[in-house]
């Protein structure tokens, strides 16, 4: 398990033969909703700095020191997307639910195990959408 805060800032670095420099820098997670698992690995880096996502499978393993890839093919620019991080929650019937402070999620699978917000925990079961205003949850 490991914290989306965590993984921000980390190099992405390929797999292969040691010695290889990194590709970028871990800007963000995006999280398919629906499945309740990271889809795609955001880092910018390369000479021209842009934001590149790559998709979950592509990943080999992440640790506290780095995120390894398997490969770059299905690389892609980044299109803009919803962070959980720093988001506003709302219930499905228009509640505050405080602001997503951090999210837990598993480092083999993906699988989003728990978001933390400043209003406590809430299980991935309850996570309904997200989008520019809000991730919207189940109530409890």
């Amino acid at each position: 398990m490991m914290l989306f805060t965590e993984v921000r800032g980390l190099p992405v670095v390929p797999s292969g033969p040691a010695g290889a420099g990194p590709l970028g820098t871990v800007v963000s997670l995006t999280v398919d909703i629906a499945s309740g698992t990271v889809s795609h690995v955001r880092f910018r880096g390369g000479r021209l700095r842009r934001e590149t996502a790559l998709a979950w499978d592509a990943v080999d393993t992440i640790g506290p020191s780095a995120v390894r890839v398997r490969s770059t093919a299905s690389a892609e620019p980044a299109v803009p997307h919803h962070g959980l991080l720093g988001h506003r929650v709302l219930t499905e019937a228009g509640s505050a639910h405080g602001t997503v402070l951090d999210a837990a999620f598993d480092t083999s699978t993906g699988r989003v195990l728990a978001v933390f917000t400043t209003r406590g925990e809430v299980a991935p079961e309850r996570l309904l959408g997200i989008g520019d205003h809000a991730l919207v949850v189940r109530a409890a």
